[in-house]
């Protein structure tokens, strides 16, 4: 972006720089080991290139509100996790404003370049909220995240991950019941790490590594150099294109596959017709009468929604069925929870349906009864 002249470029990051971390860039050196990489990065490029203003912001992406994501031109997401993609996509397709015919304005679209890597693998997009797919419409392929039972963990470990699952799990909590583990903290990284290797070895498991550890503490796939140059490239070039319309943007998709040869295809990722973030469809749902809103939650965070924490009211009545937050409100409608959705609703009713991941939106739901 600065060799192109974006002159104004604010990063938002919320990791410190890990020793790791050094030998795949140019940004960072030893003695920034610890601070921000956000800061670091900035004060880099700003005074390698002069003509750069670059901000920093060190902390979560959901620290900010919708009206700093509203003020760019253009965002650019190199998110590590789904949650934190999905909650970026959601936040700024809700930026997004109707007209009277529903269809959106232009001048409340703000395009998204999202991009990822996977060993020698990668992915570019560009998503324009309402018009193009959104992430939420590719969310099938993402599989959810792998977890370790828990019994496995702490009585017949049998492989590297479940001893350190056991050591970041288990021992930690035992040894610092007042302190949060600070997965970006060599200090702590290294505590685990040993604790872990000591498992393995009582165990006589192999392969209990600092990076393994890393990876399965921070859910990290490692990176490859060459692989992070290509698709950050692509990235700032279709960053590039709609900064300046210079060019047909990416549509939509583009996959990188390196680990054979150097390949790569394009192809357009169509929007998925109910999707809960980018379109206005009332999903429809078909269940138990016994069923009760207990077990609805739980099939909505386990189902092809994947909801973190949802709130439910019956849009009809306008009764709030079962609300998350503030805990005066969440405990007064617990006794709900144990309820048969049959004797809160009645048979094609619909809900509205909110959700951390879905920031600034709903999620509309019809159900119906078995007969």
């Amino acid at each position: 972006l600065a060799m192109s002249h974006v002159p104004n470029v604010e990063v938002i990051d919320l990791d410190s720089i890990d020793v790791t971390n050094l030998n795949r860039q140019f940004l960072f050196r030893q003695k920034d080991v610890g601070q921000s990489k956000a800061r670091v990065a900035a004060r880099f490029i700003n005074e390698r290139c002069p003509w750069m203003n670059v901000i920093p912001h060190h902390g979560k992406i959901q620290d900010k509100d919708s009206s700093f994501y509203g003020s760019f031109q253009c965002i650019i997401s190199g998110l590590d996790n789904i949650e934190a993609r999905r909650w970026l996509n959601a936040t700024v397709c809700s930026l997004v404003e109707l007209d009277e015919d529903g269809d959106p304005d232009p001048s409340t679209i703000i395009p998204i370049v999202d991009g990822g890597t996977e060993g020698f693998s990668g992915q570019a997009r560009v998503i324009l909220p309402r018009i193009t797919s959104c992430f939420e419409c590719s969310l099938d392929i993402f599989p959810p995240q792998k977890t370790f039972p828990l019994c496995t963990v702490a009585e017949t470990p049998r492989i590297p991950e479940h001893c350190i699952a056991y050591a970041f799990t288990l021992q930690w909590p035992r040894e610092f019941p007042d302190r949060k583990l600070d997965t970006d903290s060599p200090d702590d990284m290294q505590w685990v790490y040993q604790k872990a290797l000591a498992r393995s070895k009582e165990y006589n498991i192999p392969g209990v590594t600092y990076m393994l550890t890393m990876g399965v503490v921070k859910n990290i796939i490692p990176a490859v150099a060459s692989t992070n140059a290509i698709v950050s490239a692509t990235c700032v070039n279709e960053a590039m294109k709609l900064l300046t319309f210079c060019s047909q943007t990416l549509n939509t998709y583009m996959m990188y596959m390196g680990s054979t040869s150097i390949h790569s295809y394009t192809y357009v990722y169509e929007k998925k017709e109910d999707c809960p973030v980018c379109s206005s469809t009332i999903r429809k749902m078909t269940i138990s009468p016994n069923m009760t809103l207990n077990q609805l939650l739980q099939e909505l965070r386990e189902g092809d929604l994947r909801l973190k924490a949802p709130s439910v009211t019956a849009a009809g009545s306008g009764t709030t069925l079962y609300m998350q937050k503030p805990p005066v409100l969440e405990k007064i409608t617990r006794p709900n929870l144990d309820k048969r959705m049959q004797a809160l609703i009645d048979d094609g009713e619909e809900l509205t349906v909110t959700d951390p991941m879905f920031p600034g939106t709903s999620v509309g739901l019809s159900i119906y009864f078995e007969n």
